[in-house]
């Protein structure tokens, strides 16, 4: 047997934010000082459906009066939200520049730190082809239907779809 000489140059290391994202970010932080390889961490803010799911509930026409009656709230939290995406930009940074401080022996370095919006699993997917990652990291929770319990839902999408190794890792 012909075993290939794995090489992970690019990790891209997926956050929920969670405690469980956190315990995961111990195995990246370990894979990527044992290959030398950087780490990009990114988050996903999870979208509202969008107009297509709306308007197979509800008229367009109704549709449009209730955007209408609601402009100005939406633009508010559309800023509110391009806030909060600098807030958990800084917040992540920090966590990366604490974790390396407390690597001890392990070095790592952050690449790019990324908040995007979007249908978590798909943008995770989508951004390690962009980026060209050779391997996706991401915790999971272990809890919910039978299925979940081994991995969730989210997780479970991603290992199917993508091309890349997945690492999925729960609280012991």
């Amino acid at each position: 047997m012909n075993i290939p000489n794995i090489q992970i140059k690019k990790i891209l290391y997926a956050t929920d934010l969670s405690e469980n994202a956190a315990h995961a970010f111990a195995y990246a932080v370990s894979l990527a000082n044992m290959y030398s390889a950087g780490i990009t961490i990114l988050h996903v803010l999870a979208e509202f459906p969008g107009e297509e799911f709306i308007t197979n509930m509800i008229s367009k026409d109704t549709w449009e009066e209730i955007k209408n009656r609601h402009y100005s709230e939406a633009r508010n939290q559309l800023i509110g939200k391009r806030r909060d995406q600098a807030a958990i930009k800084e917040v992540l940074e920090a966590f990366s520049e604490k974790a390396q401080d407390d690597a001890q022996a392990q070095t790592f370095g952050t690449d790019e730190i990324l908040i995007k919006n979007g249908t978590p699993a798909e943008v995770i997917v989508d951004t390690a082809q962009e980026h060209n990652c050779d391997l996706i990291v991401m915790g999971t929770y272990g809890h919910g239907t039978l299925t979940d319990v081994l991995v969730g839902s989210t997780a479970k999408w991603v290992i199917k779809n993508s091309p890349i190794p997945v690492l999925v890792v729960r609280l012991p």
